[in-house]
């Protein structure tokens, strides 16, 4: 879709969306941003889709915000300042709304807006040479458009260190506070993200969706008889839907499940 994303469907199921600015080390512009946002939109309204990668080409996942992109900022107005910030806002919106789960693959340095996109990501692999920092506070700024989604991923207690030091992070230290969910070396990066998206389409892809909806709808949210009967209601939609009843007759019969890719 854009010369700064390499978009590709190695399957009907399976979508790859890969920063594509490793000269830059994948930073941040006006077009990266309208291309993803734009790309996600697209993706999001495909039906056939079960999950998307979400990658980057070169030594680095993402370094932040690009240097002339950072120049011109330096001389916008407030108002041309809030449009701006106002579209990385939204674009890290439409990602994290994205209906089917996200797999991160980091293969190098996520700093600063990169953070905030490993932080959308239901499934986040590092490699163990990678390392993190929320580094705007070192120039004077802040991470404000991805702080809601690093807070809800990093944790409030280590976001209050990571955000007010900028400090840099190994994925190790990331792994161990959560916010990395697997590491790999580089080698098996690959084949390591390859077995999640495997067990994420072989999953009921309705199910799939329902249950990222579910985690986002009913975290932090009061255990009340309101909630206590959503939540029944939502299984019971499931278990009778066609999908839930496949699932259960296959399961009983002992048998592969209709939604299976052949082969």
């Amino acid at each position: 879709m854009s010369d700064v994303l390499d978009v590709t469907r190695p399957s009907a199921h399976v979508a790859h969306v890969w920063l594509n600015r490793p000269d830059v080390r994948n930073a941040f512009n006006d077009d990266v941003i309208a291309a993803l946002t734009a790309t996600f939109e697209t993706l999001s309204r495909d039906d056939d889709l079960r999950v998307v990668v979400l990658g980057a080409h070169g030594k680095a996942f993402c370094a932040g915000a690009d240097l002339n992109w950072m120049k011109a900022m330096a001389g916008y107005s407030w108002d041309e300042n809030r449009a701006d910030a106002q579209k990385l806002a939204d674009m890290l919106w439409t990602l994290d709304q994205c209906p089917v789960p996200v797999v991160g693959r980091v293969q190098g340095d996520c700093y600063a807006g990169g953070m905030g996109l490993a932080a959308i990501c239901d499934v986040l692999v590092a490699v163990e040479g990678a390392t993190f920092c929320l580094s705007e506070a070192r120039l004077g700024l802040l991470p404000a458009t991805i702080s809601p989604y690093v807070a809800r991923a990093l944790g409030v207690q280590a976001s209050r260190r990571y955000m007010v030091t900028a400090e840099r992070f190994s994925a190790v230290r990331a792994h161990a506070i959560g916010f990395v969910h697997e590491l790999a070396t580089p080698e098996t990066l690959d084949a390591r993200v390859g077995e999640i998206v495997s067990t994420l389409v072989a999953n009921g892809p309705k199910a799939s969706r329902e249950c990222k909806r579910l985690v986002r709808d009913v975290s932090g949210v009061p255990i009340t008889a309101d909630l206590r009967s959503e939540t029944a209601r939502r299984i019971a939609d499931v278990r009778a839907s066609d999908e839930g009843r496949e699932g259960l007759q296959s399961f009983l019969g002992k048998r592969a499940p209709g939604w299976l890719p052949p082969g």
